[in-house]
């Protein structure tokens, strides 16, 4: 057996849901069997970050990766690997898709174009011990800050590091924090935004669940910087596991003194308290997210003030979200000129993005900015998978735009994306393949936003409503092409005209898909058709000649709208057939066909 073994395994909140801690409980039961408790420890750590095939364990030394683990296969994991020092095959990840089989973790395709800063400590440490975030340099950064440099050398730093703000807007991150600086007050606040409410995203949340410390040290960091004895973290309250990890930190800092009064005998002051959130996508936004705290609707507020003048509580505030916190102990450790030698001139540093859609490989992953999306896509995500054809990627989540094909080589910063009509975000990255249906897409986004607009500027309130009546118009059949012109000048109304970033944005996703599909809703309009076979109204099922006679088609019917016989070719009758999709799906040889040239010939 190899001297010292560690078992990590991932405890992130879809491992969780997977049964890690049922994993864990069994490993530990295994270990004990064979009292091998004084040479192996099992650790729940944060997420991995690679979330197909979960939930996963890697074993140290060798960092072998374990995928889609039962209950029932630890036992064997015990008995071969970490007593006998043979990993069990049949678990070994097979997901890269330039190899059958991996054992290295770090030889995964998926983990070595990565350049991890801000889930550096993710799916490594255990996210409730204190002393191992410390044992990778943790709160090092802090110790020097508040010792050998001055706020006005804590600024500098960050401006020369050229950090901007990984929350959507990319602002630059030292400028804010010397605005909040010069800010003459009895008070001051620093705020970590922790609102994550872009769907399909899950950044912020991965790096509170895996390591909370890096945060509450960098909130630290700041309120030296401006001036601010108090901080606040604004979260979600559907972030549960987070939540309970943030609580934990926070009283172990407290009680090593890294938080708390006179933090390393500077005379600095510095302590953090947890405010939940109810879910409201609008608080998101800063001026919304100020509001929520003092206890009040989360509603924007006219800027300027900037909260840097005038914020919670009516004090200089500065928010930042969990991201932007992350890469700062960091950035103290190795020096601005080191960050800054990462990613492009204008767009410094790494970028954490949660991968999702049609991709072979969903999760998180962090690349240093510039990476092209080609490279995200087709070597990172492992390209689209069951043979289909990439169609688009929409970034920035509701806030954001699609993009295509003709711009897979750009490089991805915060200048590109908007120049591409789309935006960085958060960092929620979608892939949509040929099924998808772009004003469908566009109609899902709206209508995410429809629901979450707080109401309070006519623009966004009415203006999004219209959009969304049109866009479900246009989806049944009834849309017209002069439906399409109103769409354009409406959503460019409202970019003009709402009062905060939601508003402003919220047309970006049917802008978008305007401008780059605009064939697809033509055919919407015009041929009363859905090229993708999405839209159910504009939807005709027939099965081609490629039909095999399987039955498969028939069996998964549920309302028995296929007949045939085997090895004949099988016939939807479209009286009954309700546009499920059911038969698409269960068909072994892609021989049913949502395609208008078909229906002609069926």
């Amino acid at each position: 057996m190899l001297d010292r073994m560690h078992i990590l395994i991932c405890g992130g909140t879809e491992c969780k849901e997977s049964n890690s801690l049922e994993l864990r409980d069994k490993f530990n039961s295994e270990i004990n069997k064979y009292q091998l408790d004084g040479d192996v420890k099992t650790i729940l750590t944060g997420c991995f970050g690679l979330c197909a095939l979960g939930p996963h364990v890697v074993i140290y030394p060798g960092e072998t990766l374990y995928s889609g683990v039962k209950v029932e296969d630890i036992p064997e994991i015990v008995e071969q690997h970490i007593k006998n020092g043979k990993p069990v095959e049949r678990l070994l990840y097979k997901g890269d898709f330039n190899r059958n089989k991996f054992r290295n973790r770090s030889e995964l395709t998926f983990f070595a174009r990565q350049k991890r800063i801000a889930l550096r400590n993710c799916g490594v440490i255990d996210p409730l011990n204190i002393n191992e975030y410390i044992a990778r340099q943790g709160y090092e950064a802090l110790g020097k800050v508040l010792t050998t440099m001055s706020p006005e050398d804590v600024i500098n730093e960050m401006k020369k590091s050229g950090l901007r703000g990984r929350g959507g807007g990319g602002f630059s991150t030292g400028l804010k924090w010397d605005f909040a600086r010069q800010s003459v007050s009895d008070q001051k606040y620093v705020i970590c935004n922790a609102d994550e409410g872009d769907p399909g995203a899950f950044m912020d949340r991965a790096v509170l669940e895996g390591d909370p410390h890096s945060v509450l040290e960098a909130m630290a960091i700041c309120g030296y910087a401006i001036g601010a004895d108090t901080g606040f973290i604004y979260i979600r309250a559907e972030y549960p596991v987070a939540v309970a990890r943030l609580e934990e930190a926070i009283q172990q800092a407290k009680e090593l003194g890294v938080l708390g009064n006179d933090l390393f005998g500077s005379g600095f002051d510095f302590n953090i308290e947890i405010r939940l959130g109810a879910g409201a996508f609008v608080c998101g936004e800063e001026t919304a997210l100020i509001a929520s705290i003092e206890g009040g609707r989360g509603m924007p507020r006219k800027k300027p003030p900037f909260p840097a003048v005038r914020g919670l509580f009516g004090k200089p505030t500065n928010v930042n979200n969990v991201e932007t916190f992350a890469n700062i102990p960091v950035i103290f450790l190795k020096g601005a000129d080191w960050f800054k030698s990462i990613g492009t001139e204008k767009s410094s540093g790494t970028k954490v993005f949660a991968l999702g859609g049609k991709i072979a490989n969903t999760g998180l992953l962090e690349i240093p900015m510039g990476t092209t999306l080609r490279e995200v896509i087709y070597e990172i995500g492992g390209g689209i998978p069951n043979k289909r054809e990439f169609k688009a990627v929409q970034t920035g989540g509701p806030s954001g735009g699609c993009i295509t094909a003709a711009s897979l080589d750009t490089p991805i910063d915060f200048d590109n994306l908007i120049e591409l009509g789309s935006m960085m975000g958060s960092g929620g990255m979608i892939i949509m393949d040929e099924d998808n249906c772009m004003v469908d897409v566009a109609r899902f986004y709206l209508e995410f936003t429809v629901d979450e607009s707080c109401g309070k500027c006519t623009p966004c309130r009415e203006g999004t409503k219209r959009m969304l009546d049109i866009l479900n118009r246009i989806c049944e059949g009834e849309g017209t092409l002069e439906d399409l012109d109103i769409l354009e000048s409406l959503g460019q109304m409202i970019k003009d005209s709402s009062l905060c970033g939601l508003g402003q944005t919220a047309p970006n996703p049917v802008l978008s898909t305007l401008k780059h599909f605009r064939e697809e809703y033509i055919a919407h309009v015009v041929d009363k058709v859905c090229p993708a076979g999405v839209c159910s109204n504009l939807t005709n099922y027939v099965v081609t000649d490629d039909c095999i006679g399987c039955t498969k088609c028939a069996k998964n019917c549920p309302v028995g709208a296929i007949e045939g016989t085997v090895k004949g070719k099988h016939h939807i009758d479209p009286s009954i057939c309700i546009k499920c999709g059911a038969c698409k799906t269960a068909c072994p040889v892609n021989a049913i066909s949502t395609n208008p040239e078909d229906w002609k010939v069926a």
